[in-house]
């Protein structure tokens, strides 16, 4: 059984929210499909836990755009709260070996995991940082196709922060349409996504992560402490209000 999460965004009250459920099912693997960082209060707090708990941990857009021009294509909230955890992950306000040590795990994630016959990336196959699988994509069968062509039998994503199950004829399931949020894996392949911890945005506020045990996956919601965030959000400038205040909303 492993759990996979993604998509923390410096949300640290719903990162350890999820790892302590994690730790009551006695759940000892853990994979983070990337965006440690971004858009929230706790960026070095929600590196340190990742790093300490993930055994696997791939490359998102934000930890990426840390040390490049990446964001390029954020708008201005995403580019503002970016510009600030470079500052919190960068400066030197830090023990000199906290600062290092968190740079270099950040620098050194991969964009994509493999183990077998399963794939683990960030956005899809196609673009493993920056590729979008909205739920509407499915009439979209080029793009679907290309992408499932790249895939030997499940992969593994985050990115948009919507969870669900993609199937190879044009089915896409979410949570909500699952009893017990459970999906027995029959299909030869499938395109998960495991949904966000720190910004969850189908509507539900509660903090999403799977666990996988080879045969099925149980999408699991867990409630947090989402005003203490908020309020820490409100504190710092650089970040957009807007972006504290979508925690409540789920969108």
């Amino acid at each position: 059984m492993i759990a996979l999460v993604s998509d923390i965004h410096s949300n640290q009250e719903a990162l350890l929210a999820v790892l302590k459920d994690i730790r009551e099912r006695s759940i000892e693997d853990i994979y983070c499909l990337g965006d440690i960082t971004g858009y929230g209060p706790n960026p070095r707090e929600c590196v340190d836990l990742i790093q300490q708990h993930a055994g696997v941990t791939i490359r998102g857009n934000h930890d990426d755009a840390l040390f490049n021009d990446g964001a390029s294509d954020f708008n201005l909230r995403a580019e503002g709260a970016l510009i600030w955890a470079r500052e919190q992950l960068f400066s030197n306000n830090q023990l000199p070996s906290d600062r290092q040590r968190r740079i270099t795990y950040l620098k050194n994630l991969p964009e994509t995991h493999e183990e077998g016959d399963l794939m683990f990336v960030h956005g899809s196959p196609r673009m493993p940082l920056r590729d979008y699988v909205f739920p509407r994509d499915v009439r979209l069968k080029p793009k679907m196709r290309e992408i499932f062509s790249k895939i030997e039998r499940y992969c593994f994503v985050g990115h948009t922060h919507i969870p669900g199950v993609f199937t190879p004829n044009g089915v896409y399931k979410h949570p909500d349409d699952l009893v017990g949020g459970i999906y027995i894996l029959e299909e030869p392949k499938a395109l998960i996504n495991v949904g966000s911890i720190g910004q969850p945005r189908d509507s539900d506020r509660r903090a999403c992560y799977c666990t996988f045990d080879g045969d099925s996956l149980v999408f699991r919601r867990i409630s947090y402490d989402a005003r203490t965030t908020m309020q820490k959000m409100y504190e710092i400038e650089q970040l957009d209000n807007t972006l504290a205040d979508r925690l409540l909303a789920g969108k």
